[in-house]
């Protein structure tokens, strides 16, 4: 992208978060209208909106050499409310190709679901447990399944290696098991499935909770649960986790986002 795309990217951000105001968006209104220093929508309240960091999301209105992915910027999109030409146009001056007819695979309607989903989490896995498609905050929050190697894209790899997911859920054990289990039923279906068995082998020898629980052969149906997260930046919002069975069609799951900071001050009551 060259300097002039990313000004031209800039102002387009700008011109487009300033025609906004926060009752647009579904966001609370100013407790005290005309308190803003500027028209539209904060920076903050976009970045939010779309799931991406304030940092980022400054850098990118102040024309700075990052790069963002399709994925962001069509998050951005629904956050600033573009109609499908503007969309079109932020795509453009982002580096990215088009959105024709015929590139709208059942990935990208999924792509599409979890996105209008924000800013809740949404992720959606195949019946193997792989993750499919995700919006941005489930990167932000849980994890960004593109930053795992292709091979290992998957719920019960990440669950089981992944060290900051451990520590943010007070109550991953138990969590951990259900997976193992429901996991376990979907390998005794298909245990010639190489994807399975390889995982297996490799969880086997990664996590000593795996090898350990995997010997007692349990199984679960599924079921929905309700996971409670402790995140450094948004603290304890305890996402709900909606989901469908596991089978050979994707399964999405939903979470609550986290609740808002900003709350309406109590009435004072003077004393008599």
């Amino acid at each position: 992208m060259t300097d002039n795309h990313r000004a031209e990217l800039a102002a387009f951000l700008k011109a487009h978060r300033a025609r906004l105001t926060p009752k647009d968006v579904g966001l609370f209104e100013d407790l005290e209208p005309g308190r803003r220093r500027t028209p539209g929508l904060r920076r903050e309240e976009v970045a939010e909106l779309a799931g991406v960091s304030l940092t980022w999301y400054t850098w990118l209105e102040q024309a700075r050499k990052i790069a963002a992915s399709p994925q962001v910027v069509d998050a951005l999109a629904r956050a600033l409310r573009l109609s499908p030409a503007e969309h079109r146009h932020l795509r453009a001056l982002s580096g990215l190709p088009d959105l024709s007819e015929h590139e709208d695979t059942d990935d990208s309607r999924l792509q599409r679901l979890v996105d209008a989903l924000m800013p809740s989490l949404a992720v959606v896995h195949d019946g193997r447990l792989d993750f499919v498609v995700w919006n941005t905050a489930f990167a932000r929050i849980r994890v960004d399944p593109a930053e795992l190697p292709a091979d290992r894209r998957n719920l019960l790899w990440w669950m089981f290696t992944d060290e900051r997911t451990r520590a943010m859920m007070p109550r991953w054990e138990p969590a951990a098991r259900a997976i193992l289990g429901q996991f376990r039923a979907l390998v005794g279906r298909t245990p010639d499935d190489p994807h399975l068995n390889a995982l297996v082998a490799a969880l086997t020898e990664a996590s000593p909770e795996f090898r350990t629980w995997w010997q007692d052969y349990p199984v679960q149906d599924f079921r929905a649960v309700t996971i409670t997260l402790d995140h450094p930046d948004a603290g304890p919002p305890g996402p709900g986790r909606l989901s469908t069975p596991p089978g050979r069609e994707p399964r999405p799951v939903h979470g609550r986002p986290p609740p808002r900071h900003r709350r309406r001050p109590r009435p004072h009551r003077d004393r008599a």
